[in-house]
């Protein structure tokens, strides 16, 4: 399965951000498909300006999930999504990623993304598991190939959940 990656050089302009302050992005809509969300970023090799998002860099900041009674999706109807950078995520240039997954054609999952070319200040020394995207999960996982959202309870456990972890020290 390929997954979209971020596009270098369609930015215009690398921001800084402190280890600590908050992160989001803005939509021109609502998600108005049901799915899961996550953030992540992407310590680039070089500059965050040239870095197309290939190789193992990633990792999950924030991610937003299921609920079950009643089942829906907690980013359902957001017009945003924030996060936190954590406080000891190290200095450099970073890609911030944010993705949402609609799960309305069963079998079929649609991946929604944005990229934004950041610059963290400040930070410590964290090593967090990272992962390629494209990669990260496979069109068999079981929650992509939900076929009733209403009544879906392994959703919780889908396999994106798994693979990328908060940082930890």
């Amino acid at each position: 399965m390929t997954l979209l990656q971020c596009e270098p050089g369609t930015a215009t302009e690398t921001v800084d951000v402190a280890a600590g302050s908050t992160i989001g992005f803005i939509l021109d809509n609502t998600i108005y498909h049901q799915g899961p969300a996550a953030i992540y970023l992407g310590q680039a090799p070089s500059t965050a300006a040239e870095w197309d998002g290939s190789g193992a860099n990633w990792f999950k900041i924030a991610e937003w999930g299921a609920t079950f009674d009643p089942f829906t999706f907690i980013d359902y109807g957001a017009s945003q999504l924030t996060a936190t950078i954590p406080n000891d995520v190290p200095a450099g240039q970073y890609l911030a990623r944010i993705e949402q997954i609609g799960l309305h054609v069963t079998g079929t999952p649609q991946w929604y993304i944005s990229c934004a070319q950041i610059s963290i200040t400040g930070g410590g020394f964290a090593n967090p598991s990272k992962v390629s995207i494209s990669g990260y999960v496979s069109p068999n996982d079981p929650g992509l190939t939900v076929k009733h959202l209403r009544s879906c309870a392994h959703c919780l456990h889908c396999a994106w959940t798994r693979t990328f972890h908060r940082m930890r020290s």
